[in-house]
């Protein structure tokens, strides 16, 4: 199995691309840890995976913007498990707000999950796989970030993932660990259940493949990342989106 007895850690598990990108690995034989800020969300991804097994997969209730929740996340992991070899960093939340009526509290939210949450998991799981001498970090963007099509907010966020993998990737090199950003396109998630149907044909319409992503799509495009297939892959952001222009 692709990724026998590798140890995983997903945020954003409770549902969505997370909750598939878990299922992904743990068919694949890793030992996952499902985090998510709903507790019951997790324990029920854990619950549907586990079955009568061992227990391969572990449901963690964390906040991802507060550190202390990220901390205990990741030592949880670890001592569950014995070691981190991939953290993928799904977690993310939305709202859709005009620029000059975003309120200040819908701007710290989404700033504080999307790109705070993001750092602050990223160096919790760097401190241990700098220790272990290897480890893979996976982030998700969005094709938002690079299009601007999106709340302002929300693009902002995106984009500051794809600069954080940048920076840490080559400053993490040394130490083993290989950092990526995977940029989905339009995806059936959860989140696109608050977008406009008029905006979901419109992004359907400038998608070359004809359709939308699925949650899927995003979790082979992880599964390659963290396998000794990427070996030579680092600092990259990655667009899984049916063939859409940035441009």
């Amino acid at each position: 199995m692709k990724h026998q007895d590798q140890v995983v850690l997903v945020t954003g598990a409770g549902q969505g691309m997370g909750e598939t990108i878990v299922g992904h690995f743990a068919n694949a034989g890793a030992k996952v840890a499902a985090v998510d800020i709903n507790p019951e969300a997790v324990a029920e991804t854990a619950k549907a995976l586990n079955g009568d097994t061992t227990g391969n997969v572990i449901g963690i209730a964390a906040n991802i913007a507060d550190s202390e929740s990220v901390r205990a996340a990741v030592a949880t992991t670890v001592e569950k498990f014995g070691r981190l070899d991939v953290i993928i960093n799904c977690a993310g939340v939305g709202s859709i707000d005009e620029f000059i009526n975003t309120p200040d509290e819908h701007w710290d939210k989404v700033i504080g999950v999307n790109l705070k949450g993001t750092f602050l998991c990223c160096r919790e799981a760097a401190k241990v796989m700098t220790e272990q001498g290897s480890g893979i970090i996976i982030n998700v963007s969005s094709t938002a970030a690079m299009t601007g099509e999106g709340p302002s907010h929300y693009c902002a966020s995106k984009a500051g993932v794809m600069g954080l993998t940048r920076s840490i990737s080559r400053e993490l090199a040394a130490s083993g660990i290989r950092v990526n950003t995977i940029i989905p396109g339009p995806t059936n998630t959860p989140m696109m259940a608050d977008i406009p149907d008029e905006w979901t044909q419109q992004m359907i319409a400038a998608i070359p493949l004809g359709r939308m992503g699925e949650s899927e799509d995003i979790a082979k495009a992880a599964s390659f990342l963290a396998s000794d297939d990427s070996s030579f892959i680092t600092g990259q952001n990655i667009a899984v989106n049916g063939g859409m222009s940035f441009i």
